[in-house]
């Protein structure tokens, strides 16, 4: 029996939005095991379930920060146990840390396992500060070394990895995102009207919607800056996540006086209803991967008005699909929820446009890139036995 391991940070992160790789590997004959750090998890997580999708669970105490060494350094020694004691002959690792501590310990595990590093989103990009060129892009390029293939979800990564030195023999592939289930998030307008009374929205208001992990990179304060400056009662903003930035966004809604306009709902596991009650999408982050909530607005024929970054780039067609802002221009954002707020036409435009957009980035897009990486690599695994 072949078996694999699932390197993440974040412990909700396969059950968001891995299950699917975790099926592929098991069509191809593997025993899935998952590490990662299950006492702090981000997203929801039901292990219970988990073990009945026929995963192997381990716990390490691995941290999201690179400065928290002494419990990535614990994580790195009970992975290298995790690979020798389970026979491990594939690692793929995800989220930056993820990255780093399973690389590591597949090399000094004496095993070599095949190492596939998914990258959603490098930490250095054009325009990210110094620091993170200097500690992020030299680690990628040591790390390289250890490495078979590296997976990439946008093009500046994908061109930026190709110049990397990786293991013999190895490749570097890009992917559109994890994919979006084009059939879950679509337009559903039997629900609408009952969505936005659910969430106390006026029948004539002006409704946008985020979906995002509330902390600073998100960048949501831009949003609730241009509803505030705005002085217009009849716009709301709900956004959909949890995290470390909550309180910050509760103090700025209170300093605007708008805590009747503007809502932090909290973790949604509806989020593609809650998106049936959207005039529009924001998607204001700083740096982005690539942005799977946007597509999925997209997919729900929902217009976006996302910052400029390299994952936007990706999907966002200016005044096509949406309206694309500078992230730290809070006129910008005001602009475009005005032109959104005066045209249900051009919404309606959009929105179809948006749809044929997202249709790339779906699921089986991003399927069948996989299933093709993983055969390769049972096959390559085979022949060495």
């Amino acid at each position: 029996m072949k078996h694999a391991l699932i390197i993440t940070t974040i412990s909700g992160f396969v059950p968001q939005f891995e299950m699917n790789d975790v099926r592929i590997l098991q069509e191809n004959g593997y025993t899935v095991h998952y590490a990662s750090d299950f006492e702090n998890p981000i997203y929801n997580i039901d292990q219970t379930q988990l073990k009945r999708d026929g995963l192997i669970l381990h716990h390490i105490d691995i941290r999201k920060s690179p400065f928290q060494i002494t419990k990535n350094t614990k994580a790195f020694l009970q992975l290298k146990q995790i690979i020798r004691k389970e026979q491990i002959s594939l690692v793929h690792c995800h989220n930056p840390m993820g990255g780093v501590v399973g690389r590591l310990a597949a090399k000094a595990s004496g095993r070599e396992p095949y190492v596939v590093y998914t990258a959603h989103g490098f930490h250095f990009y054009e325009g990210a500060p110094k620091k993170n060129w200097l500690l992020y892009y030299t680690a990628e390029r040591f790390l390289a070394a250890f490495t078979d293939r590296i997976i990439t979800i946008n093009r500046e990564d994908y061109e930026r990895a190709n110049r990397f030195r990786l293991k013999e023999h190895g490749c570097v592939e890009q992917i559109p995102g994890v994919g979006v289930n084009i059939e879950k998030f679509r337009k559903k307008p039997e629900l609408r009207e009952i969505k936005r009374k659910e969430l106390d929205i006026p029948p004539d208001g002006f409704h946008i919607v985020s979906v995002g992990e509330l902390v600073e990179n998100k960048n949501h304060a831009v949003v609730i800056e241009a509803v505030a400056r705005l002085h217009d009662e009849n716009i709301y903003y709900s956004i959909c996540g949890k995290g470390p930035y909550r309180e910050t966004l509760e103090h700025l809604i209170q300093k605007h006086h708008l805590e009747k306009q503007v809502r932090l709902l909290g973790y949604r596991n509806d989020v593609q209803d809650v998106l049936q009650s959207a005039d529009c999408f924001a998607f204001p982050s700083k740096r982005e991967g690539l942005g799977i909530a946007a597509i999925e607005a997209l997919a729900c024929e929902v217009p976006v008005i996302a910052s400029d970054n390299r994952g936007s780039r990706e999907y966002m067609c200016h005044t096509e699909n949406g309206i694309v802002c500078q992230a730290d221009k809070v006129a910008d954002f005001m602009d475009a929820i005005c032109r959104m707020r005066q045209s249900g036409q051009l919404r309606r435009e959009m929105g179809e446009r948006g749809r044929r957009t997202a249709e790339r980035f779906s699921i089986e897009a991003t399927d069948k890139i996989m299933r093709r990486v993983y055969q390769e690599i049972s096959v390559t695994q085979e022949r060495k036995r």
